[in-house]
């Protein structure tokens, strides 16, 4: 596997990957509806301009040449938090790949990144439903902060997030 910067030409993958994984990881937690209306050609159009964009770095993962996941980082944009904390934005593999390594090498990577950037720490948001997500955070070494929690509204429901935090 291959952990390496992601370019414009990267941009249908990942947001292929994207809108594919927000079904497989959010279904029965975000609104059926809202799901299935989501759009790759959408999704592919703001990573073209995202990638386009310096200062958000953005890393993807590849097996034999087909890009299975991606993930993007930088300082943390939340008001709360010690102002050398890092965050994990985002982080996708492709439900074909889930547990087989691909989101641990783009975290190691990450985490690499951010502690050589000076971040003593780093935050991920993640749904508080979404135990998949919560479970693999936490064998990455992070910690729920349940004073974090927070209403977050998708698709018209509400649902509620909470920081997870790793000390680098």
């Amino acid at each position: 596997m291959i952990v390496r910067a992601a370019t414009i030409d990267d941009a249908r993958a990942i947001g292929t990957i994207h809108v594919e994984t927000w079904r497989a990881a959010y279904a029965g937690i975000v609104p059926a509806d809202y799901l299935a209306a989501l759009s790759i050609d959408k999704r592919e159009s703001q990573w073209r301009t995202s990638l386009a964009t310096p200062g958000r770095p953005t890393l993807v993962a590849e097996r034999d040449g087909l890009l299975i996941g991606w993930c993007t980082f930088g300082k943390s944009r939340h008001k709360d938090v010690a102002p050398d904390a890092g965050e994990l934005y985002a982080l996708y593999v492709a439900e074909a790949h889930w547990s087989t390594g691909a989101g641990r090498a783009l975290w190691l990577e990450v985490r690499r990144s951010l502690a050589s950037d000076g971040h003593e720490d780093v935050i991920v948001s993640v749904l508080r439903d979404n135990l998949r997500a919560i479970r693999f955070y936490e064998k990455a070494g992070f910690v729920l902060d349940p004073e974090t929690e927070a209403p977050i509204e998708v698709g018209g429901a509400s649902l509620m997030h909470v920081l997870m935090r790793c000390p680098l």
